[in-house]
């Protein structure tokens, strides 16, 4: 226990004994985590952003086609397969949502330039949404020729207010309330009517569906008390092959999967951490490689001494670990800095979480201890006679 807590100073003693050194050593090592909570960041956001839609709709089933490999492919399924389950125990609601991928052109109300974005359809006498600016616009949606507009989505899709006129697929439309949803890698705006809407603008869209006869997504609510687990069980025994039955978490695990692991942009991320990781390590590595080619006669003193490999691989390790936490401090402020200021230019939810943080520390733990062990080799073969030779 008392070299333990002899090795502690030591090590202490070694990073702060030349301060502009330290402080070149905790700014490589900064840059270096600060590189990894910036993926980690984006990745988060890429995530959030992607599942943004499904957390909000209100929902603790979900029915889908199996070919829906994301929520914003084109895959459905017969309405029909809707009051089926609606007759299942335990099963409060079982209502349609519609979209539209391809065909939905937005006119900039301002500049009058042409965007694709994403059309979520439902029926207002059957809210879906957990958004409240939806909820209190039920009434409004179900008028001719009028939607709801995102204010979050991509500034280029122009001023979204209520009252305004513009164009939907080269029809007109007037938006009759706002919500803030934002934009995903995908799409840069999401534009929600009601089924009746739905029909007249994408009903004889190439593949459309005049009678709305096939849905995007079956929401489905729970009676109170009801065991989510077990409806979900007897849902999947009475639907038919092409209907998937998924609880809502099972739902934004599917998407999360397809973000990191098909998307083109999602294993970029990954890609960039593990990047950043080896970029850390290598700089970690050579601050202390500089660092112990100098004291190596100070540890070959101590071995000298009668101290033992075991002292001076914690002292080496410690040292390293020091470095780490120095520098992991000013990086996670930088980072704070930085998302705020990429979430006002992308419009992504980039904000620092308790569970990025506690990543980014422990791969920089990881990181240094990974140096540490491999530069204090070159310790371990200091050899005392050399101080008198």
């Amino acid at each position: 226990m008392l070299r333990w807590q002899k090795s502690v100073p030591l090590a202490w003693c070694n990073v702060t004994f030349d301060f502009g050194r330290m402080v070149r050593a905790v700014g490589g090592i900064a840059f270096a985590v600060l590189l990894m909570l910036t993926e980690l960041g984006f990745r988060q956001g890429f995530f959030d952003s992607a599942t943004a839609i499904i957390r909000a709709l209100d929902a603790d089933i979900f029915l889908l086609n199996p070919q829906k490999i994301r929520f914003g492919t084109k895959a459905r399924f017969a309405r029909a397969q809707l009051y089926q389950a609606a007759g299942v125990a335990g099963v409060a609601s079982a209502r349609p949502m519609y979209g539209e991928w391809r065909n939905g052109l937005w006119k900039n109300p301002q500049d009058q330039r042409m965007f694709a974005v994403q059309i979520l359809a439902f029926n207002p006498d059957q809210p879906i949404w957990l958004l409240p600016a939806i909820n209190a616009k039920l009434d409004e949606l179900k008028q001719p020729d009028t939607v709801l507009a995102d204010t979050k989505g991509r500034r280029f899709l122009g001023e979204m207010a209520e009252g305004q006129s513009t164009e939907l697929t080269y029809r007109r439309v007037r938006i009759v309330g706002t919500f803030d949803l934002g934009p995903d890698f995908t799409f840069d705006g999401t534009i929600i009517m009601s089924d009746r809407n739905f029909l007249k603008y994408f009903g004889t869209a190439p593949n459309g569906d005049p009678k709305l006869q096939l849905v995007e997504l079956g929401v489905i609510k729970v009676t109170a008390g009801a065991d989510v687990q077990s409806v979900q069980s007897e849902l999947k025994r009475i639907m038919p092959a092409n209907v998937r039955v998924l609880t809502k978490a099972e739902f934004l695990e599917v998407e999360s999967v397809y973000q990191a692991t098909l998307a083109p942009v999602g294993p970029i991320f990954g890609l960039g951490t593990l990047i950043g990781f080896m970029v850390g390590t290598l700089i970690t590595y050579q601050i202390l490689f500089a660092d112990l080619s100098d004291q190596l006669p100070q540890y070959a003193t101590l071995k000298a001494m009668g101290y033992g490999n075991w002292y001076i691989i914690k002292s080496v390790l410690q040292q390293s670990l020091f470095y780490g936490l120095i520098g992991f401090f000013p990086a996670w402020i930088l980072a704070v800095l930085l998302y705020r200021l990429a979430a006002e230019i992308t419009l992504l939810p980039l904000q620092m979480t308790v569970g990025m943080t506690l990543a980014s520390l422990g791969l920089t733990v990881v990181m240094c201890l990974i140096s540490g062990a491999i530069v204090v080799r070159r310790v371990m073969q200091a050899d005392p006679a050399e101080l008198f030779s």
